[in-house]
C-alpha cells in the first residue's frame, strides 16, 4: 500500500460520486489509475442495466478497483443489486437509512459500504451496524449538503467516536489541495473527499461552460432554490452566478415543475428537458441556456485555479501533502 492508503487503495483520496452523471467512467478510471478511490454516480432511481454498462465501460479504462455512490433518498434496490452483482470494491451511500442487512448482502459480495455522514448521530447509527468506512462531510462541501455542521468541528468528534476501530474516516467539504488534505489529517481523518476539484478536471462529464465558471468564480451559496419539487429538502451550495444572484430570493411556494424548459441534456442515456430551477447541473451534452442552469461548488471554489487532468491532481495531493509535512512540520510546530 502506498502513502497514507484506505480500503486497500493506494492513496487516501477519494473521488466524490458527482451526480448526475458527471463522475463518468473517465473520470473514475484516470482517478484509479493514479491510486485514489474514483465514484461513479448511480442514476436516481432504477436503471441497472446501464449501471452496469458503466461499470463494464470502467473496466475497460483501468484495471484497478473503483466504487459506486448510490442516493438512497430514491429508488436504488435494483441498482445495489446490480453494483452488488459487478461485485466492484465499495458501495458509497447518502441521504437515507443504512441497514445491516445491506451491509451483510454487501459483505458477501466482497464490496465495502462507506456511507456519507453530515452529523455526529447519523456517524453514531453508521458504526454501529458495522460500516467499513465513514466520509463526512461539512457545510463547505459543493452539491446537495447533508450537513449543518463545519468541517473542521464535526471531523474530531467522529474520529473521536470510531476511536480505534477499523473504521477509516474520510473528511469531505472545500478540501482542494493539499493543504486541506494535510489539516484533515491533523483532525485525525485517514483520507480525504473532493468533490469540485475532481469536477474541475479534463475528464469530468461537466459541460465545458460549467467547468469554465468554476475556475472564474469564487463564491458560493447555501440555498435551496434548485430542484424543490423533485427533491424536496436536499439544500444545496452552488456557485453565485448572475442568475443565480437574480434569483436567489424565489418564494418559499415557487419550484421547477411551473418554470419554462430552458434546455435539453441526455443523461444516462435518456433524453431529459431541464426546467429553470432544475437541479441538474449540465454536462457534456447539455444544450440550451447553460448559463441559467444551476452550478453546484464547495467553498474551496475559490482555489481552483485551472482545469487539470484528474490523475495530476492526486499526484499533486499526495506529493504536495508529503512536502508540506515534511518541510513545514518536520517533527516540529
Amino acid at each position: 500500500m502506498g502513502w497514507r492508503g484506505i480500503l486497500g487503495f493506494e492513496y487516501g483520496i477519494v473521488q466524490a460520486p458527482l451526480g448526475p452523471d458527471i463522475s463518468c467512467p473517465e473520470l473514475v478510471a484516470a482517478v484509479a489509475n493514479a491510486g485514489g478511490l474514483g465514484l461513479l454516480r448511480a442514476p436516481d432511481g432504477e436503471s441497472p442495466d446501464h449501471l452496469r454498462e458503466l461499470i463494464r465501460k470502467t473496466r475497460t479504462l483501468t484495471d484497478k478497483q473503483f466504487g459506486v455512490g448510490v442516493i438512497l433518498a430514491f429508488p436504488h434496490r435494483e441498482n445495489i443489486k446490480a453494483i452488488l452483482d459487478e461485485r466492484v470494491a465499495v458501495l458509497q451511500v447518502s441521504w437515507g437509512e443504512i441497514t445491516e442487512e445491506l451491509i451483510s448482502e454487501a459483505h458477501q459480495a466482497g464490496v465495502k459500504v462507506v456511507p456519507q455522514v453530515g452529523s455526529f448521530e447519523e456517524a453514531k447509527k453508521a458504526v454501529n451496524v458495522g460500516v467499513d468506512a465513514l466520509i463526512v462531510q461539512g457545510l463547505e462541501a459543493g452539491g446537495h449538503v447533508i450537513s449543518k455542521d463545519g468541517l473542521i468541528t464535526l471531523l474530531p468528534r467522529v474520529v473521536d467516536l470510531v476511536g480505534d476501530r477499523d473504521i477509516p474516516v474520510i473528511a469531505s467539504g472545500g478540501i482542494v489541495d493539499e493543504r486541506g488534505y494535510v489539516a484533515a489529517l491533523a483532525l485525525g481523518a485517514q483520507g480525504v473527499c473532493l468533490g469540485t476539484r475532481f469536477l474541475a478536471t479534463e475528464e469530468s462529464y461537466a459541460h465545458p461552460t460549467y467547468k469554465r465558471k468554476l475556475v472564474e468564480l469564487d463564491k458560493t451559496e447555501y440555498t435551496n432554490v434548485f430542484g424543490r419539487a423533485r427533491w424536496p429538502g436536499a439544500p444545496q451550495r452552488v456557485l453565485q452566478t448572475p442568475f443565480f444572484n437574480d434569483w436567489k430570493n424565489l418564494p418559499s411556494h415557487e419550484n421547477e415543475n411551473n418554470q419554462p424548459v430552458i434546455g435539453h441534456s441526455t443523461i444516462h442515456s435518456m433524453e431529459k428537458e431541464i426546467r429553470r430551477f432544475a437541479g441538474t447541473v449540465p454536462n457534456v451534452t447539455t444544450t440550451g441556456d447553460i448559463e441559467s442552469m444551476v452550478m453546484y461548488a464547495g467553498q474551496g471554489v475559490g482555489l481552483i485555479k485551472e482545469i487539470l487532468p484528474a490523475g495530476e491532481v492526486v499526484k499533486r495531493l499526495v506529493e504536495g501533502a508529503r512536502l508540506l509535512i515534511h518541510q513545514r512540520f518536520n517533527g516540529e510546530i
